[in-house]
């Protein structure tokens, strides 16, 4: 049965700043080539396995100099709308100094998707950040949330006729988590006080943004995009329930409770399916991407289901898999949508669609070698390649259905 999204909902894919545009000066360029790093890597077998190159982003895809190929590419592939990041280190290189061939060149890039009739979702921050905020303590800093102010409402100020889709902070919890609990991203630190801290801080950034952004922009629409999973209880046992609610309300909606009045839209991030029996991770019988997720795209149903409690639109703004070899690419986008429009026919206010990635890119700590994109990126000539599975999203795009 051939059954339709919304009219005038919206569908593209979505790319970071740090991700695609190479040439970068912030925490994470300086983190890359840190000795203590590259000894890390080292030991652990990893520059063996995939050399040194693959984890120092350097040009990256080029983006930087290449977005108005890519931007033509995807609205090639039918893309009406897309999602970018804004580098906060090349607006505001030092505290307070805003650079304006930055602010200029990201002015063209934004007039560059209105040409094309490609709506901007534009990320204000997507993790690295300046040099000189590092120094100032970085995200621990009892000042972050007003540094972060000051950025969001130059760009709102900016480009308040180019933006009506904000996103201030994308995956606060998993950003808390991998530099401040795990200590796998910089700074690298294990201390839950200063993860607490650290998350507390992303919620008081995230509701000064959105009064900043409102006030100058009262039209736009400001949200964050959050990465949510699918805790599954395998059956009815006491401890899977009890660590699936936990599961739900610290990861999934804690954030969000938080700032639901300082929201217009949920941007929403989706990979993960976590089956639990008697701890977490228990899934079985599910195919499984390059970078070793489980693929499961039921999952996305759930997650969007449990969102309607907050009555607000829903973006998926993020959504994809590891997959070199563009083997299950095509497969879990049309399930996905699947699941996605049978979400919509239960009443959930889904309005679009952003897959991620636009093309391959610097998946930070893992590096190039997981090939998220779209578009399939060679690292020595920088040609763009779109993929089959691009073709069969862009059919899917054209007729705005899916066949169920």
């Amino acid at each position: 049965m051939k059954s339709e999204f919304p009219k005038n909902f919206l569908w593209g894919a979505a790319t970071a700043s740090h991700q695609v545009e190479g040439g970068q000066k912030n925490n994470w360029s300086q983190w890359e080539t840190s000795e203590e790093r590259i000894k890390n890597l080292e030991l652990r077998g990893e520059i063996k396995k995939h050399g040194l190159d693959n984890f120092i982003s350097g040009r990256a895809c080029d983006h930087y100099h290449q977005y108005k190929e890519d931007f033509r590419l995807a609205k090639e592939l039918g893309h009406n709308a897309t999602r970018i990041s804004i580098e906060w280190s090349r607006i505001e290189p030092e505290e307070g100094k805003f650079n304006k061939k930055e602010i200029e060149h990201y002015r063209d890039v934004l007039k560059t998707l209105r040409q094309l009739k490609i709506e901007p979702f534009v990320t204000i921050y997507h993790w690295p950040i300046p040099l000189w905020l590092r120094d100032r303590g970085g995200l621990e800093s009892k000042r972050f949330p007003e540094y972060f102010a000051q950025y969001a409402e130059k760009l709102a100020k900016e480009y308040k006729d180019l933006v009506k889709f904000w996103i201030t902070i994308n995956e606060p919890e998993v950003l808390t988590s991998s530099s401040y609990l795990q200590g796998v991203w910089p700074p690298q630190k294990k201390n839950i006080f200063l993860a607490i801290k650290v998350y507390k801080n992303l919620v008081r950034a995230h509701k000064l943004a959105y009064d900043k952004i409102k006030k100058i922009a009262p039209g736009s629409q400001a949200g964050i995009a959050k990465n949510n999973a699918y805790y599954q209880a395998a059956n009815r046992n006491p401890i899977n329930i009890i660590l699936k609610r936990a599961a739900d309300h610290y990861l999934n909606f804690w954030f969000l409770d938080q700032i639901k009045n300082h929201q217009d839209f949920i941007g929403l991030n989706h990979y993960f399916h976590n089956r639990i029996n008697w701890g977490f991770n228990k899934n079985q019988g599910i195919k499984i991407s390059d970078y070793g997720w489980s693929l499961s795209p039921q999952a996305i149903y759930h997650v969007l289901s449990d969102l309607k409690k907050y009555h607000k639109p829903i973006y998926i703004t993020e959504n994809g898999l590891a997959d070199a070899k563009d083997k299950y690419r095509a497969w879990f986008i049309e399930e996905t949508l699947k699941n996605v429009w049978l979400a919509i026919k239960d009443d959930a206010d889904v309005r679009g669609y952003l897959h991620w990635s636009l093309m391959d890119n610097f998946e930070w700590s893992a590096g190039f070698w997981p090939r998220f994109g779209l578009i399939e990126i060679d690292y020595k000539t920088l040609k763009r390649t779109p993929h089959p599975s691009a073709l069969v999203y862009k059919k899917i795009i054209e007729s705005n259905s899916i066949y169920i």
